[in-house]
């Protein structure tokens, strides 16, 4: 497959190029790096990987090396903490949208356990084998529409080491039947995963004033105090949802008792709800305002269960002036995140041989992972089908249409040219020079195999011997 630009990638880069002129008010990109751009864009479709080396050996033309894309990365003066921010504004200005709700949830990614120099690595609790893993974290923002959902921001999430070790040697003491050791004091370096969704949530707010936000979901471990007080606290965010365990304590007629025992104690309604605008689900529920003790206030509390399911989730809002079922469905939004942390992993070019160094290699990393997402996204096709209310294409028939054309404009190039058998020669010639060459370890040839055959003076070693002892 070649890499070659086509013209929706470089119409998006030219309106990614007015935004950033725009944001920074006297500068956008140089038309050097607009190029590279476009051509980064076009090897992660092509290749699915965010590697400079793979791009050189798919480059047909020859316009780019390994040595001068990294060099661009690494050393030019690019604007990137405007490059997500102008992304998200081409989509958002590309579709008239002006409203939408806010979707947090994290994920990971696995590494070597032998990395030192990829920034954020650490040890993980793998959700699949329950073991410990070495991976990157993220925190991911994304908004969704009636239109399209896309990601507008993230946060490479790094736990503090101060706290890990204090809770190794909280579970040695409780061991060891010893007092604990005093909780040292947070580093404001090390932010949890709470912190920086709110800290996600304060930059789109203030980057994005003319977005209306109709709410914000997030998964149980934003369900704290914390995260929930201080995102209602802001202006703009009319609605919180999230989640609460089952042990958590609610003040009833004045008295404790967990979330599980009070609604357990209530007969469920059976009832049909719409959730991700339009699916049909049976479920069983129950709602109540509830003062949650943690809180230190009152929420509205829905248990929630779907036909088939024996344990209830315990849904939790804000705002108490909703309905059980408008939190409900706004609950389910959040279900749309893991589709894009899904499509990301197989088609973002992330997963696969992205190593670059440091805290810089990794957010400029991602920033171009994210970018490749909003031209899928900004695809003709895509706007086609919007502008005809039709569902829209998934990122993976996107990719394929891109790298059709890619394919297409590779050949139309050469016929264009004024010796086309010539050109195609060269190119031919390009592509050969580009193939890797390495040396196998599965064929011997030019290495010694050994003798391997029998030495004449050791024969007799595999002769039977005689049976001396008389029978």
């Amino acid at each position: 497959m070649f890499i070659q630009p086509v013209p929706q990638v470089q119409t998006f880069v030219d309106e990614l190029n007015h935004c950033v002129l725009e944001l920074s008010g006297d500068k956008g990109l140089t038309k050097a790096q607009r190029c590279w751009i476009v051509f980064v864009l076009m090897g992660i479709v092509v290749t699915g990987k965010l590697c400079w080396l793979a791009y050189e050996r798919s480059d047909c033309f020859g316009r780019f090396g390994e040595a001068g894309l990294r060099w661009i990365f690494k050393k030019s003066q690019m604007p990137w903490h405007l490059l997500l921010r102008a992304s998200v504004l081409v989509i958002i200005r590309r579709y008239g949208i002006n409203r939408g709700s806010l979707v947090i949830d994290d994920s990971e990614k696995r590494r070597s356990k032998n990395t030192k120099k990829i920034h954020g690595v650490q040890k993980v609790k793998d959700k699949v084998s329950s073991g410990f893993i070495q991976a990157q974290e993220f925190v991911f923002m994304v908004l969704v529409t009636d239109k399209v959902t896309i990601p507008v921001d993230f946060e490479f999430y790094i736990s503090d080491p101060k706290q890990i070790e204090w809770k190794k040697q909280c579970k040695l003491a409780k061991k060891n039947k010893t007092k604990p050791p005093k909780k040292p004091a947070k580093d404001p370096k090390f932010p949890s995963k709470p912190e920086l969704a709110l800290s996600m949530l304060d930059r789109f707010v203030t980057n994005f004033p003319a977005i209306k936000i109709l709410l914000v979901a997030a998964d149980a471990l934003y369900g704290g105090k914390g995260f929930m007080n201080k995102a209602s606290a802001i202006e703009q965010i009319p609605q919180v949802i999230s989640q609460l365990k089952s042990n958590q304590i609610i003040m009833s007629k004045n008295k404790s008792v967990s979330i599980s025992t009070y609604f357990n104690r209530q007969q469920p309604v059976k009832t049909q709800i719409t959730i991700r605008g339009g699916e049909k689900k049976t479920v069983y529920l129950n709602a109540a305002r509830l003062r949650v003790k943690a809180h230190g206030k009152k929420r509205f509390v829905i248990a929630l269960k779907y036909e088939g399911e024996t344990e209830y989730r315990y849904i939790v809002a804000t705002n108490l002036a909703w309905r059980h079922q408008d939190i409900v469905q706004g609950y389910s939004l959040r279900w749309l995140v893991e589709v894009f942390i899904e499509d990301w992993k197989q088609h973002g070019g992330w997963n696969r041989l992205t190593k670059h160094q440091g805290e810089e290699g990794s957010y400029r990393g991602m920033i171009l992972s994210l970018m490749c997402d909003h031209l899928t996204t900004h695809h003709e096709d895509q706007k086609i089908l919007i502008e005809n209310k039709q569902p829209c294409l998934p990122v993976g028939c996107v990719i394929e249409r891109l790298k059709m054309s890619a394919t297409v404009e590779t050949f139309e190039e050469l016929l264009r040219d004024d010796n086309p058998v010539e050109r195609f020669d060269e190119v031919v010639s390009i592509m050969r020079a580009r193939l890797p060459e390495r040396s196998s370890s599965r064929h011997m040839n030019g290495r010694d195999l050994g003798r391997q055959t029998a030495t004449e003076s050791l024969k007799y070693r595999n002769e039977p011997k005689e049976n001396t002892k008389a029978a």
